[in-house]
């Protein structure tokens, strides 16, 4: 198990304008919601920065050649996948190029598939393009959530131009398979679809035995039709230097990529760059020990969740996310309930799918205790009728 100490993770966030915090400033809630760590980067991150901070000019930035080079390096070792420099477009969030994509592919009044639930930014960025949405209900099956591929397939029409794909899957915690993420691309291909896939969460994979697999890495055909967002901002927990990038191997997609990004998109600050050659070049055991711990606590809330009973979870594959199923309490506003317990979480309703919760576990293990001993209070009250005002209960859709 990783040592706490060593982590350092005994840190305050209060009083430093992080957004997960300070939402609930002055009160007694717990945040448990936005998806950052509230782990310290690692040290060679940190030094990294107050390094350039000493420089003490802090002009407009360009990607320096060895950013490149570290992070093609790192994309041949784990995936044994070549990229090249051209390929790349830096960008300063990966929401960006989520919105990016959908405005780069198609034309406005054409569709852009994807499966719910899903990180909230798919439902989004298609409206805000001019495009229409349509989404596909996950299922679950053996135990784990699962891509419906026969309804996703029956749901492409011939104005279907984009899919939009999370992997690892942010809010389930998937790690798709290799048979999977095949079976996908067969259905893209023979479709004509554009994948845009998000694989921000790419490192962080919890489960023994389970393997990330860029989808671009699956065969020179669908590589050409993918999109690629990636960031060093979940894995080193800096997602507010904000450096991201997109990989996109067709030199066509790439260019309309670019156009749909002049003018609107801001270019990467010089301490986003620094930041992410950092963290890419860091050789220490920081993530490895950052993930023992994760698993840990990973344990800790399926053990407490699923034994409530009145709510499930399914094991993380991936990622530091919960999604807990809560749809047997019938709670209308599950996360306004929780959060009048003390523990604020993420609606599902945000991500396509009322009736869940999602739960961020990347925090200091003590302070998870404390809201997993406040969510059990809560359903033990619900369960005696003791609802609160605003929680009242009414029929829930189980179809999932």
């Amino acid at each position: 198990m990783a040592d706490e100490k060593d982590l350092r993770l005994f840190v305050d966030r209060r009083q430093t304008d992080s957004i997960k915090w300070s939402k609930y400033a002055g009160t007694d809630i717990i945040p448990l919601w936005i998806a950052d760590m509230d782990f310290p980067s690692p040290k060679a991150v940190v030094d990294a920065i107050c390094r350039r901070a000493r420089h003490g000019v802090f002009g407009y930035g360009t990607p320096p050649q060895s950013l490149f080079h570290v992070f093609a390096k790192r994309m041949e070792k784990l995936y044994n996948w070549t990229i090249e420099p051209e390929w790349i477009i830096w960008l300063p969030g990966l929401v960006s190029g989520i919105n990016l994509a959908c405005r780069a592919v198609g034309n406005p009044g054409d569709t852009v598939l994807t499966t719910i639930p899903v990180y909230p930014p798919f439902l989004s960025a298609p409206g805000y393009s001019q495009r229409k949405l349509k989404t596909v209900k996950m299922h679950i099956d053996s135990g784990r959530w699962r891509i419906d591929f026969d309804r996703l397939e029956k749901a492409v029409t011939s104005d279907t131009k984009l899919f939009l794909l999370c992997s690892p899957h942010n809010p389930t915690g998937r790690v798709f398979t290799y048979d999977e993420l095949s079976t996908l691309a067969r259905i893209c291909l023979e479709h004509d679809l554009v994948i845009c896939s998000d694989e921000i969460h790419c490192d962080l994979i919890l489960k023994p035995g389970c393997r990330h697999i860029p989808t671009a890495c699956l065969g020179r055909d669908i590589a050409r039709r993918t999109i690629t967002l990636m960031a060093p901002s979940k894995t080193f927990n800096i997602p507010g230097l904000g450096c991201s990038m997109a990989i996109i191997p067709d030199p066509e997609i790439r260019k309309k990529f670019k156009a749909a990004k002049a003018g609107i998109v801001p270019d990467v600050n010089i301490m986003g760059f620094v930041a992410a050659e950092a963290a890419l070049r860091d050789d220490s055991p920081w993530l490895a020990k950052i993930l023992d711990y994760l698993r840990s606590n990973m344990e800790l809330v399926l053990s407490r969740i699923n034994a409530a009973k009145v709510v499930s979870m399914l094991p993380v594959e991936g990622t530091y996310l919960a999604w807990i199923d809560v749809r047997s309490t019938g709670l209308e506003d599950p996360a306004a309930f929780f959060e009048k317990a003390g523990v604020a979480l993420s609606d599902g309703g945000n991500f396509g799918t009322p009736g869940f919760v999602r739960l961020n576990f990347g925090c200091h293990r003590d302070l998870l205790q404390k809201a997993l001993e406040r969510i059990e209070r809560a359903l033990k009250r619900l369960e005696l009728g003791q609802v609160p005002a605003g929680c009242r209960c009414q029929a829930v859709d189980n179809r999932f």
